[in-house]
């Protein structure tokens, strides 16, 4: 299974999203990210035609078992590294900020290792 980074990244969003939101749609997911709705909306249709996502006639936007066990990884990834920068004494932006390039390109053997160093 091989998704680019930007995939990724909407489906990381859409998952935060719907932690906090009663339903996530694209203009949340535009608005979040920073990105015209229209750049979304062409993502959206990539994604659906992937089937990581089911979009209902509503607009609401759910990912698919697909989607929600690629959005877990990086989400756990992000987390995991952005929480080990900062206790590493590393601001919380930029630990953020690389965090968020570090999640798409380490490997699944990388981040296991650090993982299992942190435990």
């Amino acid at each position: 299974m091989h998704i680019n980074e930007s995939a990724e990244n909407y489906l990381e969003t859409i998952l935060i999203l719907s932690k906090s939101h009663p339903v996530v749609r694209s203009v949340d997911i535009a608005e979040e990210l920073g990105f015209k709705k229209s750049s979304v909306s062409v993502a959206m249709k990539n994604l659906r035609e992937k089937e990581y996502i089911t979009v209902s006639k509503e607009g609401f936007i759910q990912l698919t078992a697909a989607g929600r066990k690629i959005a877990d990884i990086i989400y756990e990834r992000h987390e995991l590294l952005s929480s080990w920068l900062v206790r590493l004494g590393v601001d919380k932006k930029i630990a953020a900020d690389d965090a968020c390039r570090i999640e798409h390109v380490i490997s699944t053997e990388s981040f296991e290792a650090i993982k299992q160093y942190i435990k």
